[in-house]
This record gives C-alpha cells, sequence and structure tokens, in this order.
C-alpha cells in the first residue's frame, strides 16, 4: 500500500464519551501525608480530572495535524500487513542523514515534536536529518496487532520496512527506554538511583510483563485510572520538569484515543519477557553512542556495563534530564546527535552519501 497523508480526527462522540466518564469518576480516597510514596497524588489526580473535563482535544488535535503525518501498510513476517502511522520531516538539505526516530511506553510518537526543528535544520555547522518518527504498532495512531508474539524482533521489523520503504536503505536511528538495560562519583550515584528505581518503582513493569489483559481492563475502561498511572511515570522520569496540566493532558489522551486502545501498548512488556528479548546478549559492529541524563533510571549505570552493548564511539554526559530526553532535554540530544555524525564526529559519513551537509 502507498503511503497516504494522515490526519488525527477522533470522533466528537468519542470526545464526548470521555467528558461522561470524567463526570462520573470515582476517585480511591489517600493517607494521611502519603506525596508520591505511594503513587500519583490524589490532589494531584483530582485537578488533572477537573481540567481533563473541559480540555479542548480538539484545539490540540488541529497543531498536531500541523505535523507531516502519514500511514501505509508494512507486511510483517507471520503477521500480516499492518497500518503504520508516522511522521515524515524531510530537510532542505539533500544529502541530509536519514534518521529513525523511536518511542518507548509510556511515550509516543509526539515526543520527537520539539527536537524535529533542531534536527532537519540546515547549518554548515552541523548535519542534518531527514526524520521519521513512527507511532510503534499497538501505540498512538498504528494499527494494533491481534495475534500473539509480537515482540521486539517485529517492532524492529516494522521500523526497518518502514525505512526501506520510504527509500533508505541506508539510515540511523534515535531511541530511549527500549534499547536495553546497560565508579565514579556519578556512577554511584546513578546505581543507588536504580536500586531504588526496582526497589519503588517497577511495580507496572511487573504487572505489565505478567498480566497485561488484567490491567488492561482498567486502563481502557477508565481514563482516570490510565491518567494515574501514566502521570506517575512522566513526573519520576524527567528532572523536575514543571509539566502543566496540558501537556500532560495532551500526552495521557494520545494513549486513551489511540487506534489500538490504551489497553494494548502495555503487551510489549509481556512479549518481550516471554520471549526473552528484554535482555539481549548480542552485540553489534554499528557505531553506537550513548547520551547520559542523571535521571534516566533504567539505564543510569557504570559506563563500563554500557560499552559492552555493542560498537560504542561516542558518549556524552548530561548534568540534568530523565527518561524523556527528546522532550525535556532537545537541544542537549540535538547536539549529541550533531557532534556524533557531523564533521571530525566517530559516525561522520557512516550513511553512504548523506553526511548531513549541503
Amino acid at each position: 500500500m502507498a503511503e497516504k497523508p494522515f490526519k488525527i480526527d477522533v470522533p466528537n462522540s468519542e470526545v464526548e464519551l470521555l467528558r461522561k466518564k470524567l463526570e462520573l469518576a470515582r476517585l480511591p480516597d489517600e493517607l494521611d501525608e502519603a506525596g508520591w510514596k505511594y503513587g500519583a497524588p490524589l490532589t494531584d489526580v483530582k485537578n488533572l480530572v477537573e481540567r481533563w473535563k473541559t480540555f479542548d482535544w480538539k484545539k490540540y488535535e488541529e497543531k498536531i495535524n500541523e505535523l507531516p503525518m502519514y500511514t501505509r501498510d508494512i507486511e510483517v513476517d507471520t503477521f500480516g500487513a499492518l497500518n503504520i502511522h508516522y511522521i515524515h520531516q524531510k530537510s532542505e538539505v539533500e544529502t541530509a542523514i536519514p534518521l529513525l526516530f523511536i518511542h518507548g511506553w509510556p511515550g509516543h510518537f509526539l515526543e520527537v515534536q520539539r527536537i524535529l526543528p533542531l534536527l532537519v535544520a540546515s547549518s554548515s555547522e552541523h548535519p542534518s536529518f531527514h526524520v521519521v518518527a513512527l507511532s510503534l504498532p499497538n501505540f498512538g495512531f498504528s494499527e494494533g496487532t491481534k495475534k500473539k508474539g509480537f515482540s521486539v524482533p517485529q517492532y524492529v521489523e516494522v521500523g526497518h520496512k518502514l525505512m526501506l520503504a520510504l527509500g533508505y536503505n541506508e539510515y540511523v536511528t534515535q531511541g530511549g527506554d527500549w534499547g536495553g538495560i546497560p565508579y565514579s562519583e556519578r556512577e554511584k550515584a546513578g546505581l543507588a538511583l536504580r536500586q531504588k528505581f526496582w526497589q519503588e518503582g517497577t511495580g507496572y513493569f511487573a504487572i505489565q510483563s505478567t498480566q497485561p489483559q488484567t490491567l488492561g481492563a482498567s486502563l481502557a475502561d477508565s481514563p482516570v485510572g490510565l491518567l494515574a498511572w501514566i502521570y506517575e511515570k512522566l513526573f519520576k522520569g524527567t528532572d523536575g520538569y514543571p509539566w502543566t496540566e496540558d501537556e500532560v493532558l495532551q500526552w495521557v489522551s494520545i494513549y486513551w484515543f489511540s487506534r489500538a486502545g490504551p489497553a494494548a501498548s502495555v503487551r510489549i512488556y509481556y512479549e518481550a519477557i516471554k520471549h526473552n528479548h528484554f535482555f539481549c546478549n548480542a552485540t553489534s559492529s554499528i557505531p553506537l553512542g550513548i547520551s547520559y541524563f542523571p535521571k534516566e533510571v533504567v539505564s543510569e549505570g557504570p559506563r563500563s556495563w554500557a560499552r559492552t552493548i555493542g560498537n560504542v564511539v561516542f558518549e556524552a554526559e548530561h548534568d540534568s534530564g530523565g527518561h524523556f530526553a527528546a522532550f525535556e532535554k532537545p537541544n542537549e540530544l540535538a547536539g549529541d546527535l550533531r557532534r556524533m555524525f557531523g564533521k571530525g564526529g566517530p559516525a561522520f559519513g557512516v550513511v553512504s552519501g548523506k553526511n548531513g551537509y549541503a
């Protein structure tokens, strides 16, 4: 199937159903002085629910639709064709480097929004990129799969075949979250953060990797449940980022109005664990770069560990930032990509005939 331009158009009936569910919401009680120790604070959730009741989704939908979005069918081995949604923003530079931008959970394709103009910008000082940011299958506005066993290799296959379909036989990638889990004072602090995360912050992982369907009933039916589930990850996954209510609600609304429904996205954990794809021992000779952000709870560990996962040719350490680097620290992440793939960088010219300069 050929590429088709795409615009988000959530039916008004779905927007109205969301408001009705919010009006009928029954919130839980909360212990005195619970704060964040028990999860998302009740006061925060109440305030967000009240704002969501009057949140103008159509206004944000119109803004999102300014992005160059498309869909096309991608044939996945043994799973058939899936209709995939993606942003495809080309640089004015003919020799721009093709870049596939990958999100994770609870992220989505809009994580690319702030870094996108930085990456496609043309300059004699840094390389430019043609950027493709897809909604992974089961996320956002891509089609969901109905067959069991759709795991990490299939997500990789979709991304690769999409790039080939767009004419990019060679390309680079950028992604956080689902990339793998790879002793200075900073490394000690990072280990302490990881230990705290695994002790106190991985309840979602245990549930999503074992009983996603049970959890899915709540996420699919209750917008308040979905809001609390994701809001906690947004707050704890960033480094003091001042989330506005509308930023949170736009983020969560992408999940609520997603094509496959909010329950579909959490199945990636179950399939990855079941098929032993979460921890991967395979290495590659392809040049790899790593940007370290101190509040990235998933992979903030000793650098020596990270260097064992592949041919690491570039590393950058930042003083602030967390799990959603492209959203929270777009300038810093764009700078890392420019240094890695730019003139004098360790991966300059890695894509044949596409060095990123005019």
